[in-house]
């Protein structure tokens, strides 16, 4: 099971870590001259940035937040302390974005809160959560499921 943990954690540093590049790279791809076409990352999510504070906030909220959440998921490979907080961390944030994504749902007259990011969140979600209870249980000694020791104190 630590190796499904495992691969769960290398492929979500490598879908975060690169998420946050594309954010980052995406508003000066044209004077960097790159030999071949990167898709605009405003395009895919559906933002439209009408100022320059607004790359600025694409970069540090989409760029930063996420390569730094690819980067814990990437040392959580090496330290069962650091997957357990990645996968924590995962878990909060996902579940928070697909929250506020039904909330805004309920508000009349909004799109539905159903789409693919919608899913994703709710997979990763379930899954991450599900990986941080079973490391928890797993390497946490002091948690006994023993009932006859725990009435004996």
């Amino acid at each position: 099971m630590i190796w499904i943990i495992r691969i769960f954690l290398l492929a979500y540093a490598i879908l975060y870590f690169g998420i946050g590049a594309w954010a980052i790279i995406d508003p000066v791809k044209d004077a960097l001259e790159l030999s071949y076409e990167i898709p605009s990352f405003m395009d895919a999510i559906g933002l439209k940035v009408s100022g320059e504070i607004g790359y600025s906030e694409v970069a540090g909220l989409y760029g930063g937040i996420n390569m730094i959440i690819g980067l814990l998921c990437f040392l959580g490979l090496f330290s069962r302390g650091i997957a357990a907080y990645a996968l924590s961390l995962l878990a909060f944030l996902t579940f928070s974005i697909a929250l506020g994504r039904y909330l805004f749902a309920l508000i009349p007259s909004t799109p539905t809160f159903y789409n693919t990011f919608f899913v994703f969140e709710v997979v990763t979600f379930i899954l991450s959560l599900s990986f941080f209870l079973y490391m928890r249980y797993l390497y946490n000694p002091r948690k006994s499921g023993d009932v006859e020791d725990v009435s004996s104190d």
